[in-house]
């Protein structure tokens, strides 16, 4: 096992930069996962720790070791890819044992791995199938026990649950966590949804355009998000944004206000009297019922109603044309057109400026 250290890590195509100057420090033993939407660059930063990338610029070590010039199989990985890349001729026992044959691994040292990585995963019952004969989720597991069985330093997992339907990737998140707790492995996952980032994951990088926006514990970038994008990029539904007008800035409190907000004092730095601003309110933070003591409030006519049984979404539009999406723990019913006013704790809100 090993930790990785990324410094100022560049990639380049031709004139476009893709990858610019990431710095992350990852620890022996974390399942680490890099997260954002599509074209952020995560993919790419990934292949460039398993050496599939040429690194442009910047240091990536492995362990002691820098590996800016080491071949892939020499850097101590492994890689699962979102494709399952079975061979459909093998069994699974052939499947997984493929690249330590090719390795000319003594026979019984590979009969040894191959055996311990299917009683890990659970698929001792599964060794003599072919691909043909196993379901999706199954394929993922011999494609994950093909890389358990290199005994790698490092694993590295490329967006592999989103060819699963929805029950299958609950079923495999919690597979996965449960590996990452047996093996004690550093793991690098790649995902766009946010909800496999904050169940997986020690650590979240969160990326956009080829930066880091913000490292940090799951539950550390939900109650804590440093900038707008990831305000809006973590949690599920996601956060509302509101423009206000600062009306007053005393210390670390901040009075804004706008045509759908009547005024309310939140926490923030950095503001003066008469700048722009987003107010940021998580739908699950908004409370059917007028305002009391102190509370925000924002309210308008319901466009949207989803009763899922356990939860209710709710989408308003203010008076101010915003639109606003409220989550209420419970089943409930509101009437399409009706108006409606929702009260928050300014505690739980969230101000950013405006550019």
């Amino acid at each position: 096992m090993a930790g990785l250290r990324l410094a100022g890590l560049r990639k380049s195509f031709g004139s476009v930069d893709i990858i610019k100057g990431v710095d992350i420090d990852i620890k022996d033993g974390e399942f680490v996962v890099f997260v954002g939407p599509s074209g952020c660059g995560k993919s790419t930063l990934l292949r460039m720790i398993a050496g599939l990338e040429e690194i442009t610029g910047g240091e990536l070590h492995i362990g002691d070791r820098l590996v800016n010039e080491v071949q892939p199989r020499e850097r101590g990985i492994a890689m699962v890819f979102q494709s399952y890349a079975l061979y459909p001729h093998m069994t699974v026992y052939e499947n997984m044992g493929f690249g330590l044959s090719l390795n000319k691994t003594p026979k019984a040292e590979l009969d040894a791995r191959v055996r311990e990585a299917a009683r890990i995963l659970q698929m001792e019952h599964l060794l003599e199938r072919k691909p043909s004969q196993l379901s999706g989720g199954q394929r993922q597991r011999v494609a994950i026990g093909r890389a358990i069985v290199r005994k790698p330093d490092v694993f590295l997992f490329d967006e592999p649950l989103s060819n699963l339907d929805a029950a299958l990737r609950v079923d495999m998140r919690m597979e996965l966590a449960k590996l990452h707790r047996d093996l004690g492995s550093t793991m690098i996952y790649v995902t766009h949804d946010q909800v496999e980032a904050m169940t997986l994951a020690d650590k979240i990088v969160v990326l956009e355009g080829g930066t880091v926006r913000q490292i940090g514990a799951p539950i550390d970038l939900y109650k804590n998000p440093a900038n707008k994008f990831v305000a809006g990029f973590i949690g599920s539904p996601k956060m509302n944004f509101l423009p206000v007008k600062v009306e007053s800035a005393d210390g670390d409190t901040v009075r804004v206000a706008s045509g759908s907000i009547a005024p309310v004092a939140v926490k923030g730095r950095g503001f003066s009297a008469g700048d722009s601003a987003w107010l940021g309110v998580r739908p699950q933070y908004l409370t059917p019922g007028k305002a009391q003591g102190g509370q925000g409030s924002v309210g308008g006519k319901v466009t949207l109603v989803e009763r899922l049984g356990t939860e209710t979404i709710i989408g308003f539009e203010t008076r101010s044309g915003e639109k606003v999406i409220a989550a209420l723990p419970q089943d409930a019913k509101f009437a399409i057109d009706h108006q409606i006013e929702f009260s928050f704790d300014p505690a739980m809100a969230h101000l950013y400026p405006a550019d």
